[in-house]
């Protein structure tokens, strides 16, 4: 699939804004803060419902207005297919696919498919457990768009269950027992739910960022992500849905003592991580700055992989991606670009492009994009030039 056309009201820095983009790679060149990596983001929120940079919806509109729109027409099996999200702080956010509201927001995922790196990936290798817990949701997500309602239940009944602890004071009277009992077998259910779509991903995921990863740095480094769940580090759990469940059950049940001390859930899928490793060694720890850059790009296109053999090929959008990356790992990532049916590529400055590096290139400012002569085979320089 690709993206023939996005539009933004009020989105970020751009007050108006419409850009038509081509099959193959796209490349948006701009000076900092003229909003490249905005257009990025509004492809990736229509494809996740979520921004990678902030947590809010509030922070997307632009200063003074009251509502964002993001608006794009995909290209599906060769069919047109037109998405609008109409972001509004404080009303939530409304969808429509072909000009018809969708009952929910979370109804428009899957008309766009996209997955991005960004400079803040850096944090699935260097970053705290969720980062990479953040990673693993959002893609899951896209693979098995229903998967966002188990998260949403889950996060509703842990947020209940919290609030019955901490109201206990350290002494939970007995009338509360009968109403954690409740809780506890909610959250096992919706725990395990994510629990075994988790394990699914990791299993598929890692090794296509071994492939990825050993594409990028041209040797044969082995790259291991094992999932460690709360219920006791890493382990080969079973991704049946009712052992999790029980085993949640169980575990919630011994925890309980503490948990009324502390008034906070101890255990369950919120409190997992993802441990990677290159060359059998811890990469948070061990990986140089380049090695884990490239790791986060290789786990983004990993992921890309993963849902290109799922169903349509997502767009790839690559934000700033080059700028880390000495002039052999570049080229090598040029390459994955030039493979994906639709690319789009940020960059201050063309000059950080690799030679001969063919892509169609727009000028970015606030407000506006111009669509420039594409790179050719003598060099980028040229079309740095607005």
């Amino acid at each position: 699939m690709r993206v023939e056309r996005l539009e933004l009201v009020d989105f970020r820095n751009h007050p108006s804004l419409g850009v038509d983009l081509p099959a193959g790679v796209s490349v948006l060149v701009g000076g900092n803060g003229v909003g490249k990596t905005n257009l990025l983001e509004a492809i990736g929120y229509l494809a996740t419902l979520g921004s990678h940079r902030v947590a809010q919806d509030a922070s997307l509109v632009r200063a003074g207005a009251d509502a964002a729109l993001i608006r794009a027409v995909a290209i599906r099996e060769g069919r047109q297919v037109r998405v609008d999200v109409e972001l509004r702080p404080g009303s939530g956010v409304r969808g429509r696919v072909n000009g018809t509201t969708v009952p929910r927001a979370r109804d428009v995922l899957g008309v766009v498919r996209a997955t991005m790196f960004a400079p803040e990936d850096l944090g699935l290798v260097r970053g705290d457990p969720e980062e990479r817990r953040r990673f693993l949701d959002i893609l899951a997500t896209q693979r098995l768009p229903r998967y966002l309602g188990s998260r949403q239940d889950y996060d509703r009944v842990l947020r209940q269950r919290n609030t019955l602890l901490r109201s206990a004071g350290g002494r939970l009277p007995a009338t509360a027992l009968a109403t954690l009992d409740v809780w506890d077998e909610k959250l096992a259910t919706a725990g395990a739910e994510i629990w075994a779509e988790r394990l699914r991903l990791v299993a598929a995921l890692t090794p296509l960022t071994t492939k990825a990863y050993q594409q990028l740095a041209a040797r044969d480094d082995l790259v291991e992500a094992i999932y460690v769940s709360s219920l006791g580090g890493p382990a080969e759990l079973d991704p049946d849905p009712a052992k999790l469940g029980q085993a949640l059950r169980e575990r919630l049940l011994a925890d309980r003592p503490r948990e009324v001390e502390r008034g906070i859930t101890l255990s369950g899928p919120h409190r997992d991580d993802l441990a990677l490793s290159l060359r059998a060694l811890p990469a948070r720890t061990h990986a140089s700055h380049g090695e884990a850059w490239s790791l986060a790009l290789a786990l983004r296109l990993g992921a890309h992989w993963l849902l290109a053999d799922e169903g349509e090929e997502p767009v790839l959008l690559l934000d700033d991606v080059f700028a880390e990356l000495d002039q052999s790992r570049r080229g090598r990532v040029a390459e994955v670009a030039r493979a994906a049916e639709q690319a789009v590529v940020t960059a201050a400055v063309a000059e950080e492009l690799p030679p001969g590096f063919q892509a169609a290139v727009f000028h970015v400012e606030p407000g506006a994009v111009e669509r420039q002569r594409a790179v050719s085979d003598r060099g980028a320089a040229d079309a740095s030039q607005p």
